[in-house]
């Protein structure tokens, strides 16, 4: 039994006091600022020159040394009335390397974005092309003790996956990020803050689905460089052949409020980056999978519709029926339906599902195989061996080989079609950087990570081509694949695999902190909730996310169907909100005698919700919380989805004085909704 209580405080109480914003949007001066920087690197209003903001050696000698000596060209178009495209040109007049840099700037964020692409149209190899960097910009130096650098961990399985950091740049020290494994996520995450002298900042993403590598060096003399790109690249280009650097995103915002920079970058991903299926936002989700409960590669078609009918039974409707590893027989590679088990193929469950209203998810790994594999014998050409060999025998479909990447895509498109699959559902559990690095040649480092990493977007975008608004999801092991390249393409419907078959609520907390961390940075994201006879209405909504992923044995007479529905119906109550303004209400902290609370705001619809923890060696059974964002003269209505007890209080007093929830339970859980009152506004 549990029992909360929620109550309008007199005291000011609470975590980050000063944070109380009204709703995130760019400012005149952080447009200028972002014009004035993408002026210094596409050469575009006041200043005459362009600055390119990469570098690369060539032939030994520094790009800045040799570009302002070849051939030069500038152009620019209107892409759509947010966005403006810039392509800065440059060729060797001796190999003919060509350099592309491409810009685009927006209307309606302070953000400027690139990628340079470099194309040997040559007759003969070029000369090495070493150190290839998408970001090279510097700052002077300004008598400053310190920048100070914010971003989160990455993602590896674990309960600190998404863990926020804050490091001082003080002179004369230097920081590298980079990945494990050669998948962007893994332990480190491609997204920073930087906070500089005088109350501006700048966010930066690092779009690079691979090993990617972030330095931020602080020279007391010379100010302050930050460089990223592919961490490793030696190589010269073949003639026709083209390589590109990650795509860098630049956010430019002002001011002392880093909760608010985080907003204006969450709606920027939301407006321009994350997919729109059909032309429209994405919505929160429901699914159910029934892996776990079947094994590897047992699961059949009279075992898939047993559990769909039961939910059906239970009043419970999806929004997608989620198969997941283990159609096809054998292992990876063998990207056919096992007939034994699906007798009528795959379309038996999309038409089942489709009758109730449902779409199909279904799994695929489509560039690790087994050497005995189909994906292998059709392209013997095609295929990496790890250096040392992977533990399994697992090779890599190098996607920088037309051939294979086409006959991969046509495979998988043609899986699509027949048996009418509704969501494409992308794994990569391999970490490819051995295989990448095991197959270069001395004088071609990082040629078959660049090449493979262009294949594996344009695999992509050719899936999309063929199939207009279908949902992709992004998986690599958990959330170890979620660059902002990828992003543009997909969403991540396992944040990680940090989980457990039985939904023991011990892995709880991580989940917490992993919502806590990633939110500031994805808008859009989801995660598996295990159900047992243990699982908790804490354990539960320290899994909700904005796409929800429900994992329960269904044959099991244990299964708690009440509490089910109940979760199911108040996370659709909230579920709208994740997609709104993020505000974090109390310090980070996996401690179990720590509480845990956040609230998402949707200022625009005028409502959102708030979710606190407390663990189970929390002394205190009330924690006051100040909410965020609200208009202070506006009255909101604030339920408790529990109790369903509901008080008024006006936006001032929510943000000043605060709310105190109060739970019995150890450990306990609280979620709230609120509504403005749209009537007394001042």
């Amino acid at each position: 039994m549990r029992n909360s209580t929620l109550l309008v405080i007199l005291t000011v109480l609470g975590f980050s006091s000063a944070l109380q914003a009204a709703p995130p949007a760019a400012t005149p001066e952080e447009m200028a600022e972002a014009q004035r920087w993408a002026g210094r690197f596409t050469g575009a209003g006041q200043f005459e020159g362009a600055e390119p903001g990469f570098s690369f050696f060539y032939g030994g000698k520094p790009s800045a040394d040799l570009l302002p000596g070849w051939t030069f060209e500038r152009t620019s178009r209107q892409l759509d009335p947010q966005r403006t495209e810039y392509i800065l040109s440059y060729e060797a007049p001796e190999s003919r390397l060509q350099v592309r840099w491409v810009a685009v700037t927006y209307s309606d964020f302070p953000v400027v974005e690139w990628t340079a692409y470099l194309k040997n149209n040559g007759t003969e190899n070029t000369p090495l092309i070493e150190g290839l960097q998408g970001l090279d910009v510097s700052f002077p130096c300004d008598g400053s003790d310190g920048y100070v650098l914010r971003g989160n961990k990455g993602d590896h399985n674990v309960a600190d996956s998404y863990a926020p950091y804050e490091i001082t740049l003080w002179p004369n020290t230097q920081y590298t990020f980079a990945p494990n494994g050669g998948r962007p996520c893994d332990t480190a995450f491609p997204y920073f803050n930087l906070s500089m002298r005088g109350g501006t900042g700048m966010i930066l993403a690092v779009g690079w689905t691979g090993q990617w590598a972030a330095t931020f060096a602080h020279r007391a003399d010379r100010g302050l460089q930050i460089t990223a790109g592919q961490e490793l690249t030696r190589l010269y280009l073949e003639p026709g052949e083209e390589i590109r650097t990650p795509l860098i995103a630049l956010m430019l915002w002002g001011g002392d409020d880093i909760v608010r920079s985080q907003n204006l970058w969450r709606r920027w991903m939301l407006a321009h980056n994350l997919p729109h299926p059909g032309g429209q936002p994405l919505r929160p989700l429901l699914t159910f999978c029934d892996y776990g409960f079947y094994g590897w590669a047992k699961n059949t078609e009279e075992g898939e519709k047993c559990f769909i009918d039961e939910l059906t039974r239970q009043g419970i409707q999806l929004d997608y029926w989620w198969v997941d590893a283990g159609w096809f027989p054998g292992g990876q590679g063998e990207w056919v339906v096992a007939k034994d088990r699906f007798p009528h193929g795959l379309k038996a469950i999309s038409d089942y599902v489709h009758e109730r209203n449902m779409g199909l998810i279904v799994w695929f790994e489509p560039e690790s195989a087994y050497p005995w594999s189909i994906t292998a014998k059709s392209n013997p050409q095609a295929m990496l061996k790890s250096m040392p060999p992977e533990a399994y025998g697992l090779e890599l479909l190098y996607l920088g080989d037309r051939q294979a990447r086409e006959w991969i895509t046509n495979r998988i498109d043609s899986i699509i079609r027949e048996e009418g699959i509704d969501f494409y559902r992308q794994d990569m559990n391999l970490g490819p950087l051995s295989y990448w690095r095991g197959s270069d040649l001395p004088d071609r480092l990082g040629i078959h990570e660049n090449l493979h990493v262009q294949g594996y977007l344009a695999m992509w975008d050719e899936l999309l081509r063929r199939h207009p608004g279908m949902p992709i999801d992004s998986c690599a092991g958990g959330g170890r694949r979620n660059d902002i390249e990828t992003l543009r393409r997909a969403i991540p419907l396992l944040r990680s695999d940090y989980q457990h078959f039985q939904g023991h609520p011990q892995w709880a907390i991580g989940n917490q902190g992993h919502t806590y961390g990633i939110a500031s940075w994805i808008p859009y994201f989801g995660e598996g909730v295990y159900y047992n006879p243990q699982q908790t209405v804490y354990s539960v909504r320290s899994y909700m996310t904005p796409a929800l992923g429900l994992v329960c044995d269904v044959r099991s007479p244990d299964v708690d169907w009440d509490l089910y529905r109940r979760m199911i119906a108040q996370w659709r109550q909230v579920a709208d909100c994740y997609l709104g303004d993020y505000y974090p209400l109390t310090p980070y902290s996996l401690d179990e005698k720590c509480w845990l609370a956040w609230q998402f705001d949707r200022p625009e619809q005028g409502d959102g919700m708030v979710q606190a923890f407390r663990r189970k060696e929390t002394v205190a059974d009330s924690f006051q919380l100040r909410l965020q964002g609200l208009e202070p003269e506006r009255t909101c209505a604030v339920t408790d989805l529990d109790t369903l007890s509901t008080v008024e209080s006006s936006g001032r007093e929510l943000m000043d004085r605060g709310i105190s929830i109060t739970l019995a339970d150890r450990p306990g859980s609280a979620l709230l909704r609120y509504q403005r009152n749209p009537g007394d506004a001042g």
